[in-house]
């Protein structure tokens, strides 16, 4: 007599086997102790980006004052310049034919001895450049 011997394929894939609580425990504690640690990493590398942004601010903001204070202290220069006695005296020789008014030569205008606050009259003024 011959015998046969079969295999039985029986597949477990479907079986779970129900974890233990303890275990269960432990791994939400692990879930988060980690998920605490990668808060923690997450505000750290927030704080030194914007610690660094902010570095960049103060530095543009440092060279836009020290350029606002070359310029102002050009526009003082100019306008130093632009008030000087000389230049003034200058152009008032050369462009608009002024001189030195000689002691003596000029006289008090005859008034009527009340006091004006204002008059107007028109005056003829050589236009300008």
């Amino acid at each position: 007599m011959t015998e046969y011997h079969t295999v039985k394929r029986i597949d477990n894939s479907r079986l779970v086997r129900p974890a233990p609580p303890a275990r269960l425990h432990e791994l939400w504690r692990r879930v988060a102790a980690g998920a605490g640690l990668a808060t923690c990493l997450l505000v750290y590398a927030w704080q030194h980006f914007e610690c660094i942004q902010l570095r960049y601010q103060v530095e543009q903001l440092e060279a836009s004052r020290a350029q606002a204070a070359m310029v102002n202290q050009q526009l003082h220069l100019d306008a130093d310049a632009l008030s000087s006695l000389r230049r003034v005296d200058g152009i008032a020789r050369k462009e608009l034919g002024m001189t030195v008014s000689v002691p003596g030569l000029a006289a008090p205008a005859a008034g009527t001895g009340e006091p004006v606050l204002a008059q107007e009259r028109a005056v003829a003024q050589p236009p300008r450049p």
